[in-house]
């Protein structure tokens, strides 16, 4: 019996060391962590301003302690001669630029502020690189549409191309303007792309990777010519919405009119977009005022955005008009094609666009640093996404072939004015 109090007694001792044991542990861990915490993350300022409720983030702090306490940055895998120091600051940029990620849109991306000033170098319309622009279709890097003349142009790029290596760097996960950024770089210095060219129907997985090297210049954006063909119809060939292309745009109506011709052809291939009221504005020489041109959707239960024509409606029944598209047409180029297509005043030839149908808004998040974010999508007149699979033409035909390239045949060109010829 008293062996078994003994017994007892010795076990109460145990479990009472236990919980003063676990208790002293508990204080040093919590003196611990606020000591790691202070150490490594209460340099910050500003941690707790508009934090959202409920959201829990020790996971983040813990992630961002166990970094600042564990990681070498000359790991063995840095083969530069100087170690970058990366700041707290870098790492904030860094986890905005995973948050944005997180979206999973590659139109939705964060720019620190060396993006933010190449960004805001682009929309000046002069810069150094290939001349191209590229997005991101199935997943994949892809050129929307090399520019007129440019170096891209030169060595053979065409809309379609798949881009899946830079150099030596794969692009599998690399969002658009990450792309951009590595395929761009100062005038005369060279980049090597390697491309997946798609295949006419029939020949689909037989496709093979070629690389070509470019030499960066300076690219200057141009945005239409005009032209009166020896059939006697008006072409305008538009390469971009700049804000100088609504103007540009009346000035070739007004020379497609003294032409006296009555039948049109606007080339829209390879124009990636731009303005959303360039689109409209253009749209209205050919619509009565108060039609809508595009519907925008927003998230979050907002209200749809219509946006109208103005109704300069110039153009009487006796217009005949053609609209040439192919894979490199894009956004604004959907939305003005889109519109008069269903509206009944041009018929549209060519090859299935693009299918860039959503609205980024660049918003500020400190005064160096900017989020481009996707807000709303857009939708034909009458209600056909353009996001989810492009425009498709009328009149439906391969794509410019390499030979065609090399013996100035432009098949598709010629299509369009045999249909205007028997209007």
């Amino acid at each position: 019996m008293a062996n078994r109090s003994a017994a007892k007694f010795v076990i109460w001792l145990i479990v009472l060391a236990a919980i003063i044991a676990s208790f002293n542990l508990g204080n040093y861990w919590g003196e611990f962590r606020a000591s790691l915490s202070q150490k490594t993350a209460g340099d910050l300022v500003g941690r707790g301003a508009g934090e959202p409720d409920k959201v829990d983030f020790s996971s983040f702090w813990k992630a961002w302690n166990i970094i600042n306490e564990k990681y070498i940055a000359d790991n063995g895998n840095n083969h530069s001669t100087t170690t970058k120091i990366i700041t707290n600051q870098d790492k904030v940029w860094g986890s905005i630029v995973g948050l944005t990620a997180s979206l999973g849109d590659p139109y939705s991306v964060f720019l620190p502020p060396e993006k933010k000033k190449r960004f805001e170098d682009d929309i000046r319309g002069n810069f150094s690189g290939v001349g191209m622009e590229v997005g991101i279709k199935d997943e994949i890097l892809t050129v929307i549409s090399p520019l007129p003349d440019s170096p891209a142009k030169k060595a053979g790029i065409q809309a379609g191309d798949k881009i899946v290596k830079i150099d030596d760097l794969i692009t599998a996960g690399l969002s658009a303007d990450e792309g951009v950024n590595l395929i761009r770089g100062d005038r005369g210095t060279k980049v090597r792309l390697t491309l997946v060219r798609g295949l006419p129907a029939g020949q689909a997985g037989k496709e093979k990777s070629f690389e070509v090297s470019i030499v960066r210049d300076v690219i200057n954006i141009p945005t239409l010519d005009t032209k009166k063909l020896d059939s006697g119809i008006f072409e305008i060939k538009l390469y971009n919405f700049s804000a100088a292309s609504p103007n540009l745009f009346r000035a070739a109506l007004r020379q497609f009119i003294e032409s006296g011709s009555s039948k049109l052809i606007l080339d829209l291939r390879g124009n990636p977009g731009g303005f959303l009221d360039a689109a409209v504005d253009m749209a209205s020489w050919f619509l009565p005022a108060g039609k809508p041109v595009v519907i925008e959707k927003h998230g979050g239960g907002a209200p749809d955005k219509v946006y109208r024509s103005a109704g300069y409606d110039i153009f009487t029944d006796k217009l005949k008009m053609a609209i040439l598209i192919d894979q490199g047409s894009a956004s604004a180029s959907e939305i003005l094609a889109g519109a008069l297509s269903e509206y009944g005043k041009a018929i549209l030839v060519g090859e299935k666009t693009f299918g860039k149908g959503s609205v980024q808004e660049l918003i500020p998040v400190t005064s160096d640093s900017s989020i481009k974010l996707t807000i709303a999508k857009w939708y034909t007149p009458k209600g056909k996404s353009i996001s989810i699979n492009g425009l498709m033409p009328d009149i439906i035909l391969i794509p410019i072939t390499e030979a065609d390239i090399k013996t100035l045949r432009d098949p598709q060109l010629d299509k369009a004015i045999a249909i205007l010829r028997n209007k």
